[in-house]
């Protein structure tokens, strides 16, 4: 089960929580936070509260939301060379995804900085694909990365080597 912790702004347009603040779900990533972009189209950020990973995709239809999100994850995985064993186990688990608020103040502050320089790219390059600008934002230092491996890519790079040995 694949939890997804989203802003008030995008449980609005997406539905109500489903989830109790203490679940962690079974992916190996762990939770993911969420929040909508207000471009045209409307795009949803994802960010991996144990790598900080941001994944971009659109919005529209928010019905289906939840079932899209496996596939964009898996996406920006490849992009980053992520071993096809550990995408098809991650998608294995993302088969059920589950709503819930946010809850870690941290990845928030992430999140809100990958707004800014996502809406930096956005403008100077309003047709650049969403996987193309997640990756550039995962090079993005994070300070919450300080102590370890600087940037959310570099983190992913650390925890599927740890996974691998």
């Amino acid at each position: 089960m694949l939890i997804v912790r989203a802003t008030k702004k995008l449980l609005r347009l997406a539905g109500p929580p489903t989830v109790r603040d203490d679940d962690r779900g079974t992916t190996l990533l762990g939770p993911w936070y969420a929040t909508v972009l207000f471009w045209r189209p409307r795009v949803v950020l994802l960010v991996n509260e144990v790598t900080l990973l941001p994944v971009l995709l659109p919005l529209a239809p928010a019905a289906t939301l939840a079932s899209r999100i496996a596939e964009e994850i898996s996406a920006v995985l490849t992009a980053h060379q992520a071993p096809v064993t550990f995408i098809d186990l991650e998608r294995l688990h993302m088969q059920t995804v589950e709503l819930g608020a946010t809850a870690n103040r941290s990845v928030l502050g992430v999140m809100t900085e990958f707004v800014r320089l996502a809406e930096i790219h956005h403008h100077d390059d309003p047709t650049v694909d969403l996987v193309e600008l997640a990756v550039r934002l995962a090079a993005t230092p994070c300070s919450p990365l300080y102590g370890r491996n600087v940037s959310p890519d570099r983190e992913l790079t650390a925890m599927l080597q740890a996974i691998a040995t």
